[in-house]
C-alpha cells in the first residue's frame, strides 16, 4: 500500500470530509445511506454505489492515518 503513503494528507481529508457530508441538505447521502443499510433497506444498485462512493475517501483516510500511525511506532 506505498501508494497509500504517497497520496497527501492535505488532498485526503478535505476530500473525505467533503464527501461524508455532501450534500449538505437536507441530509448527508453518507448518513442516509447506513441507516438505509441498518433498516435492511439498501438494496438498489445505486445505492449500494452511493454508499461506497461517499464512504471510500474515508476508508482510505482512516488506513493512511492507521499506517502513519504504524510507522511512527516502529521507528
Amino acid at each position: 500500500m506505498r501508494w497509500l503513503d504517497r497520496v497527501p494528507l492535505s488532498l485526503l481529508l478535505p476530500a473525505a470530509l467533503l464527501l461524508a457530508l455532501a450534500p449538505f441538505s437536507p441530509e448527508p447521502h453518507l448518513w442516509e445511506k447506513l441507516k438505509m443499510l441498518a433498516s435492511g433497506t439498501l438494496s438498489r444498485p445505486i445505492d449500494i454505489f452511493d454508499l461506497f462512493w461517499h464512504a471510500a475517501p474515508l476508508l482510505l483516510l482512516a488506513l493512511k492515518l492507521v499506517r502513519m500511525a504504524r510507522a511512527r511506532a516502529s521507528r
